[in-house]
């Protein structure tokens, strides 16, 4: 099963058990909070994940590791194509 397929899975899944509370489909005679707890639950859903991505990013781009062997590397070429630009006629 591809990484796809068990997220519709389990989308699915939810928005089913959603389903059948919000709109007691399968008449389960459940009170009438649980109804209207469950009702806005998908825009929570949407609104933990948008924060857990947010954060996630975030810490990612706190600890993004710095390649200092990379940044001299690339200054080397672009002095490299400075100096080549200068030698056709390139007024920088």
């Amino acid at each position: 099963m591809t990484k796809l397929m068990e997220w519709l899975f389990g989308v699915s899944v939810v928005g089913a058990a959603w389903a059948l509370v919000s709109f007691d489909l399968l008449d389960l005679s459940l009170p009438q909070t649980y109804r209207e707890v469950a009702w806005p639950m998908p825009l929570y859903l949407l609104v933990s994940f948008g924060c857990y991505s947010l954060a996630t990013v975030g810490y990612r781009v706190a600890t993004f590791n710095d390649c200092d062997e990379a940044a001299k590397e690339l200054q080397g070429q672009i002095k490299e194509a400075k100096e080549d630009l200068r030698k056709k006629g390139l007024k920088m």
